[in-house]
């Protein structure tokens, strides 16, 4: 079992900035998937930023420019740093984490959709005022 514990989410005004935290614990392994998914209200959960164990990201058009996912692998940390923040940007913030095994198959891209992910966090609110 993995778990995912977000942390971050704050009430802030646009043009703001704001760090998410997501510790992951249980049964990590060092090749994975992470990233942040974020849900508003009456709309599907969607990918914002993903980070593959060996590297390659991705970012949504909507957050390019403004968001960098980051990670610290001592501490088993994901980040996004939030720059630039719009009211469109309000949502609950998921952490989502795929780990491979050690002798899996490892694609070469990581999965931009909820369901090529098995792990979640519980969610942070951002709410971005105007």
């Amino acid at each position: 079992q993995v778990q995912l514990v977000e942390s971050g989410g704050e009430s802030v005004q646009a043009g703001g900035s704001l760090r998410l935290s997501c510790v992951a614990s249980g049964n990590t392994y060092s090749k994975y998937c992470m990233g942040w998914f974020r849900q508003a209200p009456g709309k599907e959960r969607e990918a914002v930023a993903i980070i593959k164990s060996d590297g390659p990201t991705f970012y949504a058009h909507s957050v390019k420019g403004r968001f960098t996912i980051s990670q610290d692998n001592a501490e088993n940390t994901l980040y996004l740093h939030m720059n630039s923040l719009k009211p469109e940007d309000t949502a609950v913030y998921y952490c989502a984490a795929q780990y491979y095994l050690p002798w899996a198959y490892f694609p070469a891209q990581c999965s931009v959709t909820v369901e090529g992910f098995g792990n979640w966090g519980q969610g942070t609110q951002v709410t971005v005022s105007s």
